[in-house]
């Protein structure tokens, strides 16, 4: 019988992509390096194709984005008991099917991995350090967060991110 120690080194990879990422790669990466993890869990954002859709177009703020993202993974590594997590973000032009975030948390249990990848992402989406906008035959329009965007953040607390 093999019997492996897996220390908790809770890990975070915080990046910040300016151009295209294979998600199957990175996905498969992060699960070799957490193999005593109970539960892991991913969230992949896409380019949604349809709805009139050309392109998707993330502008950030360089001096910030890096450094909230990496706050961001800290605080959610001291909110849950993770072993990994990695929070992988686009900006620049993207297409219908280009992958934008990948949010990935491995935990001893999958409670913690799925709270953990849901905290990460409600922030990503709603508490950010991008803007973006989206182009139509019309051209290009910018989007503000949604309602229920901001709802779902509400019901994380008040976690000062910004």
């Amino acid at each position: 019988m093999s019997w492996r120690f897996c220390p908790r080194s809770a890990v975070a990879e915080v990046r910040l992509a300016l151009s295209p990422f294979n998600p199957a790669a990175e996905i498969a990466a992060f699960n070799a390096l957490h193999p005593c993890a109970g539960g892991i869990v991913t969230f992949l954002g896409q380019v949604r194709d349809g709805g009139g859709v050309e392109a998707l177009e993330l502008q950030h703020y360089a001096p910030m984005t890096l450094p909230g993202m990496e706050e961001l993974a800290r605080i959610t590594q001291t909110r849950w008991p993770v072993d990994g997590l990695l929070i992988l973000h686009r900006s620049g032009v993207m297409y219908p099917g280009d992958a934008i975030v990948l949010v990935c948390a491995a935990a001893r249990h999958r409670r913690d991995a799925f709270a953990a990848a849901d905290f990460a992402m409600d922030h990503l989406k709603s508490e950010s350090w991008f803007w973006k906008r989206e182009k139509t035959a019309q051209g290009w329009r910018w989007i503000e967060p949604r309602t229920e965007d901001r709802e779902d953040l509400s019901r994380w607390g008040n976690t000062n991110l910004q």
